[in-house]
């Protein structure tokens, strides 16, 4: 993992999706969320023009770390990496994926659920990884369960999570950060609301504050 992007996410550790097929709008989105204090945002592989949209992202809006999420294939990553992407988030882990990102020199973030999964994760030299979908995945109890038996993995847990279980995922000490899509409504963005989102970015950074500060 990149110093940057480790201390960011130390500091704060959440990180918004954006998903948009229009790269103005996705512009817009990642500078309502850095304006509410998160500056890591996975811009999701999940529209049409979502490479457009990450390269717009990283281009016009250098306060955000943006990475590339739902990256499916090793083509997906090294296309995403010439966009400007600094991170790849995958759903599930693929070792093209995987060496891709390693051989552009950019870390790379695959989803798990299984231990056979953390430890193939291991043992191909990564120490995060994706837990997806969390929230139905056994959440809370099976990242405890896994990271008591993979004391060296941290994890991301992602899908399901929102404000009010976001405490009890950052609670757990090998819990790095948490992704959420929470952060990016739709029917804002359809509204061009992104004083709404700047908010719920705010609000988010607040959540993280007082769960981590709990830890000390």
């Amino acid at each position: 993992m990149s110093i940057d992007i480790n201390n960011t996410l130390q500091a704060v550790p959440v990180v918004p999706l954006v998903q948009s097929d229009d790269p103005a709008t996705a512009v817009l989105v990642s500078r309502a969320l850095a304006a509410g204090g998160l500056t890591v945002a996975e811009v999701v592989f999940r529209t049409d023009r979502a490479l457009e949209c990450l390269q717009a992202v990283a281009e016009e809006v250098p306060e955000m770390i943006a990475g590339a999420g739902t990256v499916l294939t090793a083509e997906q990553a090294d296309a995403a990496v010439d966009a400007g992407a600094r991170f790849i988030v995958s759903p599930g882990l693929d070792d093209g994926v995987v060496a891709t990102a390693k051989a552009r020199g950019v870390p790379v973030y695959p989803g798990i659920v299984t231990p056979s999964e953390v430890q193939h994760a291991h043992n191909l030299g990564l120490d995060v990884v994706k837990f997806f979908p969390a929230s139905i995945a056994g959440g809370v109890p099976a990242l405890k369960a896994l990271s008591s038996v993979f004391r060296h993995m941290r994890f991301m847990p992602t899908g399901g999570v929102s404000p009010g279980n976001l405490a009890d995922f950052l609670a757990v000490p090998a819990v790095l950060a948490c992704g959420g899509s929470w952060l990016t409504p739709a029917d804002a963005i359809a509204k061009g609301d992104y004083e709404q989102i700047t908010t719920l970015a705010k609000e988010a950074v607040e959540i993280a504050r007082q769960a981590r500060g709990e830890q000390k």
